[in-house]
């Protein structure tokens, strides 16, 4: 049985008053997504116990945009995140509370702060996201390297697409 509970199965649309020829498509993404995010989510709550048991797992992809993009400012990461200040500066205490990252100040701007991840907040985070690629590959082995790279392709236009 499909993880939503529909059976997996093709579905038939009924096009109604205004709908394009892309509709059964579109309700089709919307069923594949919904799996996908159900099961991101999951995932990220696990990894995020991986990399320190206390990690609340919203948290877990902030060190994930540090790791990938270096010592930030707090507001960057707010807007990356898509949350407040307030909320930003909980998870960042909490993060620093747990030896995770640290705060350095801006060489750019004496009157701000970068948050970096520590030297124990980078080893974690490597392990775990290591760990996370061995299981895709592990759960890909048998696709066409050329489908994956074509999937990852067709997630970032997606992705960037959502962003507008």
């Amino acid at each position: 049985m499909h993880e939503d509970g529909n059976g997996g199965g093709e579905h038939a649309a009924t096009p109604g008053p205004g709908s394009g020829p892309g509709q059964p498509g579109l309700l089709a993404l919307e069923r594949e997504l919904t799996v996908l995010l159900r099961r991101a989510r999951a995932n990220q709550g696990e990894m995020a116990r991986e990399v320190h048991p206390d990690l609340e797992s919203s948290a877990y992809g902030l060190l994930v945009r540090l790791d990938e993009c270096g010592a930030q400012r707090a507001t960057e990461l707010a807007a990356y995140i898509g949350v407040g200040k307030a909320t930003m500066s909980r998870q960042l205490r909490a993060l620093e509370e747990l030896g995770l990252v640290a705060r350095e100040p801006d060489p750019a701007d004496g009157r701000a702060w970068l948050v970096a991840l520590t030297r124990e907040g980078r080893e974690r985070v490597s392990r775990v996201r290591e760990a996370r690629r061995a299981r895709y590959a592990g759960r890909l082995a048998d696709w066409d390297p050329a489908e994956v790279a074509e999937l990852a392709r067709l997630l970032h236009q997606l992705n960037r697409g959502m962003e507008k």
